[in-house]
């Protein structure tokens, strides 16, 4: 029987780890406060946003129920006295905006509950407990051998997943977790491919998966119950935190930074390598690795979570990976995500950014190695290692594991079949996501190198050389429209003649063909109307005689052609003037 009578169709689409971003764009005083206009963004598309209006009073709010956190968050002080002046709240609101950066960027707080309703109101507006404790209280109509302890409030990251203490009422003394969840935006399975897989997964037994209790779904949400372990996960060793306190107080300012022994994270990483490498084999997605899904039992750790693949939950590294084209599938996935949990092992925190230039010190090389192979820029930009190839590394290879129990996890082959299927489709959409990002970059760079002070040089001083070049052809051309219509002019009336003896310019003389000599060996000379530049109107003539009608026999300038003939241009008129001079 389902464990919800009515439940919501459909999975939740919005990706709760896609970052938000916030700018303030206005301000505005009203009688006795002042709001600030902020502009927040989801994701790199600027049509993915909205606006929302704030005062300082709600982000003192915000700030106090931070303070769980134990960081000290630069939130400007409050003023009583004067916070209406015009400087005042130009600089407030510059305060603000350094919050704001300081809150979205930082990758713990940036995925609670508490920012993600500061900032968008709309999508995260439903109290999640409460909705998951009339779930599982409808659950417990069909299954009555279970009682509800407490809820443990906010011990884990995701906003749409809840946990429980519970017990069984015929062993009171046992305690057991029991976890609820929303479908997420990467399930693709069928609902009764979806509701079987999940049915399957306390059959599976394996020395480094932390074994389900009970499991059952329906087709909007799924509950597993599972052994509580009061020592805790993985991170809880490395952070020394309390299982029970809230994610916030566990993980975001550690009391005392310090990584684990050279063989813990030997024997650990090795376990914890091996369980992936069988999960590859069967084709089962994981894609969730992190040092809150890795149980400690005693020297062993188990792997937690596997149903969020099914359920088509982001992983928590999901900012982190979508940046590089290169992590394309679930299993490149994983190994990008252990090398996030070996570094956190080494150094007792998570790498400040990603790619990671350089390393710190570490208590061998061979660690620093693989966190290369897995975190390094070169890494990042080429693809990641495979689990097998990470198992012969130096670090791993001669760690001897003792564990006599058998791995056991039978999956029908019509199951694999569709296992294989949602795993193309989740990671179809990592690939797209990735492009989008890749392009938004590169647009993004351009941008920036076409806004820099050089690039700003380098073009005024290309729009001085092209307004020189411009200006050159616009005097050359001036200059040929002005001799045309002077050619123009000369043809219409006649000219007055210069004396034969005027000098001719060498460029309208080389440009008619003069200063070449007759047959007979004499110079031509030339005498021309209005200008020397005029150059169609030019008359032509030969020493042989003084008057223009006759000619010398043989002489190309002398041919009783006539000087029309000598040049077409010449004018009529003019000719038969010059004869009657």
């Amino acid at each position: 029987m389902a464990f919800m009578e009515k439940p919501p169709a459909g999975k939740v689409l919005l990706d709760d780890t896609v970052p938000l971003t916030a700018a303030i764009e206005a301000s505005q005083s009203l009688q006795s406060h002042t709001e600030y206009i902020i502009r927040v963004q989801r994701g790199i598309s600027v049509e993915n946003s909205w606006q929302i209006v704030r005062r300082y009073s709600d982000f003192d709010l915000l700030n106090n129920s931070l303070q769980i956190a134990g960081l000290s968050l630069p939130l400007p002080p409050k003023k009583l006295i004067g916070n209406m002046d015009r400087e005042f709240i130009a600089e407030r609101q510059k305060g603000l905006q350094n919050y704001l950066n300081v809150i979205t960027t930082n990758h713990v707080l940036s995925n609670c509950e508490l920012v993600k309703k500061f900032l968008d109101p709309n999508n995260y507006s439903a109290n999640y407990t409460e909705i998951a404790l009339q779930q599982v209280s409808m659950f417990f109509r069909s299954e009555p051998k279970w009682e509800v302890v407490e809820p443990l409030k906010d011990i884990g990251w995701r906003i749409r997943k809840k946990y429980f203490l519970m017990k069984i009422k015929n062993q009171p003394k046992e305690r057991l977790v029991l976890s609820w969840a929303d479908l997420g935006p990467d399930k693709y399975l069928s609902d009764k491919d979806f509701q079987c897989l999940i049915k399957l997964l306390p059959s599976c037994l394996h020395p480094y998966i932390y074994r389900v209790t009970f499991a059952t779904a329906n087709e909007s949400s799924a509950l597993l119950i599972r052994m509580f372990n009061e020592k805790g996960t993985l991170k809880d060793l490395i952070y020394k935190a309390k299982p029970k306190d809230p994610f916030l107080k566990k993980y975001c300012n550690p009391k005392k930074i310090q990584g684990l022994e050279l063989q813990q994270i030997k024997t650990y990483g090795r376990q914890i390598l091996e369980v992936l490498k069988f999960l590859h084999d069967k084709g089962f997605p994981y894609g969730h690795l992190h040092a809150s899904n890795v149980m400690l039992d005693g020297d062993t750790c188990r792997l937690l979570d596997l149903e969020n693949s099914l359920l088509g939950l982001p992983s928590f590294y999901r900012s982190y990976f979508s940046q590089f084209r290169k992590i394309n599938t679930l299993e490149s996935v994983d190994v990008h995500c252990f090398g996030h949990l070996l570094y956190e092992m080494t150094y007792g925190r998570p790498p400040d950014s990603v790619p990671v230039d350089s390393f710190p010190p570490a208590p061998s090389m061979a660690v620093v190695a693989v966190l290369e192979s897995t975190l390094s820029c070169e890494a990042c930009k080429n693809g990641m290692p495979t689990v097998s190839r990470l198992l012969q590394m130096p670090l791993f290879s001669d760690v001897l594991l003792t564990t006599s129990e058998k791995p056991q996890f039978k999956i029908p082959t019509k199951l694999k079949e569709a296992l294989r299927i949602a795993k193309e489709c989740i990671e179809k959409r990592l690939i797209e996501e990735q492009k989008q990002i890749h392009q938004h970059r590169r647009l993004t760079r351009a941008q920036s190198h076409h806004g820099s002070e050089e690039e700003r040089k380098k073009r005024k001083i290309l729009a001085r050389k092209k307004s020189k070049r411009s200006a050159v052809e616009n005097s050359e051309e001036y200059s040929a429209k002005y001799s045309n219509s002077n050619n123009s002019a000369g043809s219409g009336a006649s000219s007055p003649l210069t004396s034969p003896s005027s000098p001719t310019p060498p460029s309208t003389a080389a440009a008619l063909g003069l200063g070449k000599r007759c047959k007979e060996g004499k110079d031509v000379r030339i005498t021309s109307t209005a200008s020397a530049s005029a150059t169609s109107s030019s008359l032509a003539s030969c020493e042989h005689r003084g008057a223009y009608t006759a000619s010398a026999p043989g002489c190309e300038w002398c041919e009783p052609r006539g000087l029309t003939q000598l040049h077409p241009e010449f004018p009529k008129g003019n000719f038969e003037e010059s004869r009657n001079l």
